[in-house]
């Protein structure tokens, strides 16, 4: 949404910081109630289990929204680690960002429509994780996120579908052979 850079860009109390490449944004068990809108890089989500592998919850690439909704909305500690995989510049923001009175009607029913078209892609990739064959998820993941392919490690793809490297890349042999004319 254009429009949510330019309503947060007019709201003192955000505030715009630079990241560089790797930097982590939030840790695990932090208390932080922000939330994360992308100008330029990529940021994802994760957390890190019992035995130390990394779960990818969500990518975030510019335009983009990220946070850990769980903490934001209750008030607790965080579960998830956020990072750059790139440099970028993000616009840090809380609950009260739009409780302003000078938001119109319509920018807060296109707010409201970022936010179901962000939590609809999430549902999808839950139901798809626990019913659908990689080779759909995969290219639910090419559909959603098509310009990330090329700009964030290959482990990442597979760890987010939920796969491994090698299925992964024995995934995108068998897509290129069947793209061949």
């Amino acid at each position: 949404m254009e429009n949510l850079a330019s309503i947060l860009e007019n709201n003192s109390s955000v505030k715009n910081k630079s990241y560089r490449k790797g930097e982590i944004i939030q840790h695990s068990g932090e208390l932080n109630a922000h939330r994360y809108y992308v100008k330029k890089g990529i940021v994802r989500s994760y957390i890190i289990d019992s035995k130390g592998k990394e779960h990818i919850f969500s990518f975030a690439p510019e335009g983009w929204i990220v946070g850990d909704i769980e903490s934001l909305e209750y008030d607790k500690p965080g579960q998830l680690f956020i990072d750059c995989l790139e440099d970028a510049e993000v616009m840090i923001f809380d609950q009260d960002s739009f409780s302003i009175t000078s938001l119109s009607n319509q920018e807060i029913t296109e707010y409201t429509h970022l936010l179901y078209r962000r939590m609809g892609i999430l549902q999808r990739r839950v139901l798809m994780l626990m019913s659908a064959p990689a080779i759909d998820r995969y290219q639910y993941f090419l559909k959603t996120y098509p310009e990330l392919p090329n700009r964030i490690p290959q482990r990442m793809i597979a760890a987010f579908l939920g796969i491994t490297p090698q299925a992964l890349s024995t995934l995108r042999s068998k897509m290129t052979f069947l793209e061949w004319p």
